[in-house]
């Protein structure tokens, strides 16, 4: 198995940017994906984005693309999302996940095999 670890939320102003982290710690667990989501109060987990561990390839949708950036060290086995532009409508907590194998469907969380804790990020002036 590998255990998650998600830092770096907190509060930002509107426009303002945070970058999260996630270190991914296993002594046997190949990564073949990682996904960040998200959660705010009341409504369902969101897809944020992803990215093929191996070759870097990432993949985000709409709702986001253009203010945030996912990308990864492998070396650090640490996967990043930088998010610029915040809005107040990005306040949720945040999930990295994790999963060694191909999935038919990257955008349900209950694919991954594993799933950290969670960071809050609170966008309010």
């Amino acid at each position: 198995q590998v255990q998650l670890v998600e830092s770096g939320g907190g509060l930002v102003q509107p426009g303002g940017s945070l970058r999260l982290s996630c270190v991914a710690s296993s002594l046997t667990f190949s990564i073949y994906y990682m996904a960040w989501f998200r959660q705010a109060p009341g409504k369902e987990r969101e897809f944020v984005g992803g990215i093929t561990w191996n070759s870097g390839t990432t993949y985000l949708p709409d709702s986001v693309k253009g203010r945030f950036t996912i990308s990864r060290d492998s070396a650090k086995n640490t996967l990043y999302l930088q998010m610029n532009s915040l809005k107040p409508e990005d306040t949720a907590v945040y999930y990295c996940a994790a999963t060694g194998k191909i999935i038919a469907n990257i955008y349900r969380v209950e694919n991954y095999d594993a799933l950290g804790q969670g960071t809050q990020v609170t966008v309010s002036s």
